[in-house]
């Protein structure tokens, strides 16, 4: 809980989300008893969506991105914006991975950057706002024009 507080205050203040913070993230949810564990917590429509899933390839996928991260030195892990071919050919090295692996887990990564981002300076609260003009528009109290509540 400590941790999530000083990432959201971290990413609220306009630090930079950082592969140390990625590789914090997935070392909590394994804390919390990995992906399976946390399925099991999640709302029965949530849960039948994500069934579908292959649960150990996933956690196979998390462990591979760990490797990953922990294959990189300290300086590419706060920059990673610095890790270009010869490096992600170190990195795959490191990992035993292929460097497709290390492009797919940096791409990963970027987009929850981007995430993070957006969140940051209100971005939760505008999203929050355009969800309940949606709710209006939908005729006040959730579901959908014309249908029964």
């Amino acid at each position: 809980m400590e941790a999530a507080q000083k990432l959201a205050s971290k990413v609220k203040s306009g630090g930079s989300f950082d592969l140390n913070d990625f590789l914090a993230q997935i070392q909590q949810m394994k804390q919390m008893g990995g992906l399976s564990s946390l399925m099991d917590k999640l709302p029965s429509q949530l849960t039948a969506k994500a069934g579908s899933m292959d649960m150990d390839k996933v956690e196979k996928d998390i462990g591979r991105k760990q490797g990953i991260i922990h294959s990189m030195t300290p300086q590419e892990r706060k920059k990673p914006e610095l890790i270009k071919a010869t490096r992600k050919r170190r990195i795959a090295a490191g990992a035993g991975v292929q460097v497709q692996d290390v492009n797919r887990m940096l791409k990963e990564f970027e987009q929850m950057q981007d995430m993070m981002k957006k969140m940051s300076g209100g971005g939760m609260m505008k999203m929050m706002k355009r969800m309940g003009a949606m709710k209006g528009m939908m005729g006040g109290g959730g579901g959908f024009p014309g249908m029964p509540r």
